[in-house]
């Protein structure tokens, strides 16, 4: 995000409207982290650390994994996409709610296989610490980037937010967000993640329907009107409900192949998102899994509707040239848009309302994202490498939880570190990254540990290892890494690789990894487990068993 951003909706407004505003803000906030950090596990119990005690109904469950569902990527850079590129940012929208489609399907036999880690469930397949090694080395690949993305973003958001602007105010922002996130994940643990999730999703609901509304009556309830003016705004008004403006700058072919495999990246990506298969974890069971995540679509859907009002109306108000001039990425079109409606330098006690409304609303998506995932990151070192692959399993739950939080604080202080350091760049390459990465090669490994009856050991380590390679490896060699001018990079030029996004390439190549070396390790006798149909039924690691006797 731009250090311009939000200019319209705080830096407009007068000094004892930003009083207000703040106030407001830590009203809401303080007493939600103040919450969060006391719902944490009474006992050093790892099914309260990892799961909430798996006792979430599906509405409840829904909620949270809406939660989840919705960081700040979609709440802030969908609305963007839908105000600058019209179309196409609105099929990246559906693409929110097709992934969870893809959710569904996995959701039954995830949770009837599913530990408290996706190392647990690719052991079940093929015992032993190298896929514990593999799987955490591929899930801290997946949330360290991301989390660096969204503390970058959130220090962004709060100094615009108390009206001062400046990589210093920035990165002081940043240390104390995450110092903020790290206490409430090392005291609350996944209740803690739960509460924090729920809170959002209610607060984010609340102020989305608010400005839909709001929007709405500005243009007399006509959402033709609403299109209309959107499509003026743009100023493309031609091309603004035609497929093509994202990736307009490319030729035709690469443009077209850009955007499937953005769609692809969107639909498959976030749905094995290593804190996603996480938060199925508290369910009770397959069946109320599979009932939180229908639940759930009814929930994003609604929400990605008025994402897409927020973002034409961002479009119609505002107006695609000045998002992109406050912002090039356009991650500022709603908090531009809210500071609009709210009246800028002349707004009366509701439009502050809604600037805290709003504000809230971002700021508790940013930890509640960076919450998750680093919950799914200490349980990959803790329990994947430090309980299982280490101590091969004897432990006590007291070790285990204790060294879940020491990992849950190094997992924050490092990405604070790195977030601090990438302050001011372009660090949309890392979430590019992330999703590719998931999509290559978490994707190919669960389908093939719980549907496929031959898959071995060997060949979730070619899944895991080769898929992570070819995703590193291209998509260190696309666009989005060096050689343009809105590169991660744009001095240097390793960009051999034509496409933005690489999932056209790694996702079958993470797919013929897994058969591949399936298929090499049974020719050599060396493939570990397979060729036993479904996985095995999933047992408690000895250090649960206080836990199935509670």
């Amino acid at each position: 995000m731009s250090p311009l951003i939000l200019p319209a909706a705080t830096g407009a407004l007068d000094s004892d409207t930003q009083v207000f505003v703040l106030v407001g803000f830590l009203a809401l906030v303080i007493p939600i982290l103040f919450v969060c950090v006391l719902s944490g596990p009474e006992r050093d119990r790892i099914n309260d650390f990892y799961t909430a005690g798996r006792r979430l109904k599906p509405l409840r469950g829904a909620l949270v994994l809406s939660g989840v569902y919705l960081p700040a990527a979609v709440v802030l850079g969908t609305t963007g996409s839908v105000a600058v590129f019209g179309y196409d940012g609105l099929f990246v929208a559906l693409c929110t709610v097709l992934s969870l489609g893809v959710l569904l399907l996995l959701a039954g036999p995830l949770r009837e296989h599913a530990g408290y880690t996706l190392g647990d469930t690719f052991a079940l397949r093929a015992p032993g610490p190298g896929a514990r090694i593999a799987a955490a080395v591929v899930t801290l690949s997946v949330c360290v980037p991301v989390l660096v993305v969204q503390l970058s973003g959130a220090g962004v958001t709060t100094t615009a937010l108390l009206g001062v602007t400046g990589p210093g105010p920035e990165k002081t922002a940043i240390v104390m967000i995450g110092a903020l996130v790290v206490c409430a994940t090392v005291f609350g643990g996944m209740r803690g993640a739960v509460v924090i999730q729920l809170m959002k999703t209610l607060v984010l609901l609340g102020a989305a329907l608010t400005v839909a509304a709001v929007l709405l009556h500005r243009f007399h309830w006509s959402a033709d009107a609403l299109i209309d003016a959107a499509g003026q705004g743009s100023g493309r008004p031609a091309g603004y409900l035609r497929p093509g403006l994202r990736f307009a700058a490319s030729n035709d072919l690469e443009g077209t192949l850009d955007f499937i495999g953005l769609v692809i990246t969107v639909v498959l990506g976030v749905a094995c998102l290593p804190h996603v298969a996480m938060q199925l974890g508290t369910a009770s069971d397959g069946a109320t899994a599979r009932r939180t995540v229908r639940h759930t679509i009814g929930i994003v859907g609604a929400f990605c509707i008025a994402v897409a009002l927020m973002g034409f109306a961002g479009a119609a108000l505002v107006g695609a040239p000045a998002i992109l001039t406050a912002d090039p990425g356009a991650n500022s079109t709603l908090l531009l848009l809210t500071g609009e409606l709210a009246g800028g330098s002349s707004t009366h006690t509701n439009g502050a309302l809604l600037v805290v409304l709003v504000s809230c609303a971002v700021f508790l998506t940013t930890l509640a994202a960076v919450a998750s995932i680093t919950l799914a990151a200490a349980g990959a070192i803790a329990h994947d490498l430090y309980t299982q692959a280490l101590r091969r399993g004897r432990t006590t739950e007291g070790r285990e939880v204790a060294a879940a939080r020491l990992a849950s604080a190094g997992v924050g202080i490092l990405s604070i570190l790195l977030a601090v350091w990438v302050q001011g760049w372009n660090v949309l390459f890392l979430t590019t990254l992330s999703l590719a990465v998931a999509a290559s090669c978490l994707l190919p490994a669960l389908v093939y540990s719980l549907f496929w009856s031959g898959y071995t050991r060997s060949g979730l380590l070619w899944t895991l290892y080769g898929g992570l390679g070819c995703t590193g490896g291209l998509q260190v060699s696309s666009p989005v890494f060096s050689g343009t001018p809105s590169a991660l990079f744009p001095e240097w030029h390793l960009d051999w690789f034509p496409l933005e996004t690489v999932v056209l390439v790694s996702i079958p190549a993470g797919f013929l990894f897994g058969w591949l070396g399936s298929v090499v390790g049974r020719q050599d006798g060396k493939g570990g487990q397979g060729g036993s149909g479904r996985p095995r039924t999933r047992r408690e690691p000895q250090v649960t068993e206080h836990d199935r006797s509670a």
